[in-house]
């Protein structure tokens, strides 16, 4: 049974990630994941909206992705309020934050009650079936007996599937997974093994211990996977038709000419080492061409080029008001940075104050582990997933035919619940074939494949439309809900209408102006 909490235990208190969101933490004494690890005083984050009606059915379960929170406010705020999709007024609205996720539940972060220091890389590894038993035991103390339906996109939409399946047997009424798939693709997981070499490429990232000599290194290597991310989440058509060819250096800059010195701290600036507008004046082509093909290198020495060009002398020819003489002939332009550039790094220096890059080794993980059809390990609940073909020892070694994947895999759909499917047309990270797929082996369900240029970020973004589909859906198979209301309007207060992002989403995509950084 999970232990509310309303002072933070050690565990928690030294989560700085964990602080940024206003929620509940509980502790849950132990649990086992399915590797067979056993965890102890286990923290789990959540949030709630809404109150549990008379028969404690009228519960829906949120789901996160990747990089979420247990605040749905942020990420899917215009879905969330009276009616609407996630309507408080007609259900009990519940989001817990996942295991590896640096914001509230155990972690890499979090304080590992046997060393008195953070997890950090030794920190075990979870699938989204761990996150469901775990989330489960939270439910369960909050008084929930049923859950009426669970939503969730990407990662989320995984944890969606796999919530019927490892839960007690009619425990989730009906599933709404969006832009995700019943197994993770080769593909993804590729995208996935890229994003994590980025990170170990960083030599601050000192095999994952980092955060012993400082918690702010190795944001270099988690910052370019956030951008190769980026380009997986969006579309080619997004991307063009918001940035195109436009520079990034638009408007006029109030740093001064000659850059901005800060003294104190890790930024504190060398005297001897020139300034921008030194360096502007340098005509060499050698030197130019150093610089730029040196430009968003993060972890420049700033020094200039080393064979003897101008760098060498600068510091003295500065002094004595002369430009280096250097044979050659150069434009005195500066390397031009592309807008879409200027976008990445914004959004790579954006996501290093929010993250911790072994979180983000071990979600990537965690989403490789993916895959319907393979049984859980726990018996405790008798769950469906449990009660799947196991395959032997020979046949874990054999890969299986297609023919073979896919027998297995519509075995383990067939056991769903009723579920909305829905699938972002321009999706290249899931695709729509994938949500054909699901839709296809589920036995009463609908597919709904919405138009957006926004690739997989769409889920996060065509608010209108996710919201209507969902709301219709639910009124159709579950009108009881919406006979009677468990919180009157008029004590829950007016919300805000309309569709446009009011504030730019600290853990989701959503963002006021894209260009506005």
């Amino acid at each position: 049974m999970a232990q509310s909490t309303t002072q933070s235990p050690p565990a928690v208190a030294a989560n700085p990630y964990a602080a940024m969101i206003s929620q509940n933490i509980v502790i849950v004494p132990s649990f086992t994941l399915e590797s067979g690890v056993q965890l102890s005083n286990v923290p789990v984050a959540y949030k709630t909206w809404g109150k549990l009606n008379e028969r404690a059915d009228n519960c829906l379960v949120i789901c996160h992705a990747l990089t979420g929170s247990a605040d749905v406010e942020d990420w899917w705020g215009p879905l969330l309020g009276p009616e609407k999709a996630f309507d408080p007024t007609r259900f009990f609205i519940f989001c817990a934050n996942v295991i590896g996720s640096p914001y509230g539940t155990i972690s890499s972060v979090t304080i590992n009650p046997e060393t008195g220091r953070p997890f950090g890389p030794e920190m075990p590894g979870s699938s989204p079936k761990d996150d469901v038993r775990l989330h489960y035991i939270v439910l369960k103390s909050l008084g929930v007996k049923s859950v009426a339906a669970v939503v969730g996109g990407s990662m989320g939409g995984m944890t969606v599937l796999e919530w019927p399946l490892n839960s007690p047997p009619g425990f989730v009424r009906s599933i709404i997974p969006l832009a995700t798939s019943a197994r993770h693709s080769a593909w993804c997981i590729s995208w996935g093994e890229a994003q994590r070499q980025s990170i170990y490429s960083d030599p601050d990232y000192k095999d994952g211990y980092y955060f012993e000599v400082d918690p702010q290194e190795g944001e270099q290597g988690l910052a370019a996977a956030r951008m190769a991310a980026l380009l997986t989440y969006r579309s080619r058509d997004s991307f063009e038709s918001r940035f195109g060819r436009r520079s990034g250096n638009t408007g006029k800059s109030k740093v001064p000419k000659g850059g901005v010195r800060i003294m104190g701290g890790k930024e504190t600036t060398d005297p001897s080492v020139p300034s921008e507008s030194d360096l502007a004046s340098i005509k060499s082509p050698r030197e130019r061409a150093w610089r730029e093909h040196n430009d968003g290198h993060r972890s420049a020495s700033g020094m200039g080029s080393r064979r003897g060009s101008d760098s060498v002398a600068l510091g003295s020819a500065v002094a004595n008001g002369q430009a280096p003489n250097k044979v050659g002939t150069g434009g005195d332009k500066q390397p031009k940075i592309f807008s879409a550039q200027s976008y990445l790094r914004y959004q790579g220096d954006k996501f290093t104050s929010r993250f911790d890059a072994n979180c983000y080794i071990h979600i990537t993980r965690k989403l490789d582990t993916h895959d319907l059809s393979l049984p859980s390990t726990d018996k405790s609940l008798s769950s469906l997933s449990s009660q799947l073909p196991a395959p032997s020892a020979e046949e874990a070694d054999t890969p299986e035919s297609d023919a073979e994947l896919t027998d297995l895999l519509s075995k383990a759909l067939a056991l769903e619940p009723p579920a909305l499917v829905i699938g972002i047309e321009s999706d290249g990270l899931f695709t729509t074939s994938e949500q054909k797929e699901i839709a296809a082996h589920i036995p009463d369900a609908e597919l709904v494949v919405i138009p957006s240029p926004d690739g997989h970020d769409g889920f996060l973004l065509e608010f209108e439309a996710i919201n209507g589909w969902v709301e219709g859906w639910l009124k159709r198979k579950m009108p009881e809900f919406y006979e009677k209301r468990v919180i009157e309007l008029e004590d829950y207060g007016k919300d805000e209408q309309g569709w446009g992002v009011k504030k730019e989403s600290v853990f989701g995509e959503a963002e006021a102006d894209v260009t506005r950084w």
